[in-house]
């Protein structure tokens, strides 16, 4: 049975994973922090710890194959800078040393569509995590979603007409392709098929992949 590690598992998208991961008859272990080890569904084995602090979990992350990394500050904004590099990039380098550590065969990390005008901090940080695994030499998978709609997750639906319209701009085409929205399901779906068919070296899937129905079996 292969086993996945996964942080943030109680977020957003860890909730929608970590129930597909288990029907599909994966062993996942998720960290939670104190207090919150009910949020986990039954089947998934918890592991106490802080995401922020590579040693209260690195032991737990021994004998699994896949770690995915999905933690994160909530709903970012330009104005959390700070945050991104106190939360976002602290915890990728702890998952990553954890992972290495315990000779997993491929992480998967959950970055951001680049480039783009906004969310400068947000893209650094990321594009960091992304550089650090490059140079781990772990197989990996980028996702790059640039907005993701779901519940408390919605109101670029108002922007969907404007989308459409730079998609059919040569000039504007790519920079709407690379920067379109696409559905937690959409995410889940590829966040599934990251685990199930692992990387060999790096792949990097962008929008228009997470959106490619084709992709999934």
């Amino acid at each position: 049975m292969v086993t996945v590690f996964i942080t943030g598992g109680t977020g957003y998208m860890g909730r929608q994973l970590i129930p597909e991961l288990l029907q599909r008859g994966y062993a996942v272990r998720a960290l939670v922090r104190r207090g919150s080890e009910g949020k986990l569904p039954p089947g998934c084995e918890v592991v106490v710890g802080d995401a922020l602090d590579g040693a209260t979990y690195a032991a737990r992350v021994q004998g699994c194959s896949v770690f995915v990394h999905l933690v994160g500050v909530a709903h970012p904004s330009p104005a959390k800078g700070k945050a991104f590099r106190e939360i976002d990039l602290v915890s990728a380098k702890a998952a990553i040393a954890a992972a290495k550590q315990a000779s997993v065969e491929h992480f998967v990390y959950l970055s951001i569509a680049q480039p783009a005008p906004i969310m400068k901090t947000y893209l650094e940080v990321r594009a960091e995590g992304e550089k650090m695994l490059r140079e781990s030499g772990m197989n990996a998978t980028f996702l790059r979603p640039w907005y993701v709609l779901g519940p408390g997750h919605r109101w670029p639906y108002t922007l969907i007409p404007l989308y459409w319209v730079f998609s059919k701009i040569p000039a504007t085409r790519a920079g709407a392709n690379r920067l379109g929205l696409v559905t937690l399901g959409q995410m889940t779906q590829e966040l599934v098929r990251s685990v199930t068919s692992p990387a060999q070296g790096i792949r990097v899937v962008e929008v228009p992949g997470i959106r490619d129905e084709s992709n999934r079996g």
